[in-house]
Order: C-alpha cells, then sequence, then structure tokens
C-alpha cells in the first residue's frame, strides 16, 4: 500500500529555517516526480517545488533562491529546506508523487511562520 508521511514542520519566526522530509513507503520513488505543495487557509493548494528525475528541479516564484527540494531513493525520501521563512509561508504541506497515470498525497504538515 502506498504512504507519504511528511514530517518537520512547526512554528517558525521569521527569517527562520525549516527542513520537511517525506518519507515514501511502497511505492517505487525512483520512477515518480516528487513534488512539495502548500494550501493555506481559503487558499488553493500549490505547487512549492518539484524534481523530476536526479535533479532537475522546478521551483514557484515565491520561494525561489529561499527553498530547496532534494532526493534520496535509495532512502525513499524527498526533503525541501526552507530558509528565510516569511509568515506567508504558513501553510499546509504536502508530499505528492507523480507517475503517468496515477499520484499519491501525503497527509500533510503545519508549517506557521510567525513571531
Amino acid at each position: 500500500q502506498a504512504q507519504l508521511v511528511e514530517s518537520g514542520g512547526g512554528l517558525v519566526q521569521p527569517g527562520g529555517s525549516l527542513r520537511l522530509s517525506c518519507a515514501a513507503s511502497g511505492i517505487a520513488m525512483d520512477s515518480a516526480t516528487m513534488g512539495w505543495y502548500r494550501q493555506a487557509p481559503g487558499k488553493q493548494r500549490e505547487l512549492v517545488a518539484q524534481i523530476i528525475g536526479e535533479s532537475m528541479t522546478n521551483y514557484a516564484d515565491s520561494v525561489k533562491g529561499r527553498f530547496t527540494i532534494s532526493r534520496d531513493n535509495a532512502k525513499n525520501t524527498v526533503c525541501l529546506q526552507m530558509n528565510s521563512l516569511k509568515p506567508e509561508d504558513t501553510a499546509v504541506y504536502y508530499c505528492r508523487a507523480q507517475y503517468i497515470i496515477s499520484n499519491y498525497w501525503g497527509q500533510g504538515t503545519q508549517v506557521t511562520v510567525s513571531s
């Protein structure tokens, strides 16, 4: 059974950093496009970052230069390093594994940026 489990969320002050992790089980993560999405209250879920293959990455304009996505296929994990966090980064962050004809989502982890 496919499962994605996110961890690493929490409360951080503006300018701080967090590292999110997503552990995948029951799927072959190395053949998936892995992504991080977020959804703030009252807003639609949006793409934050994705990694295609070993190292091709894509970022939302709002996080470029601050966030870095990485994957370790041997450990079946994908991470999102978030630096210089802003209050507008507050959201539930979700991990997604995307294949040609299917995709899987984690349950989400809350990130709150506030002083």
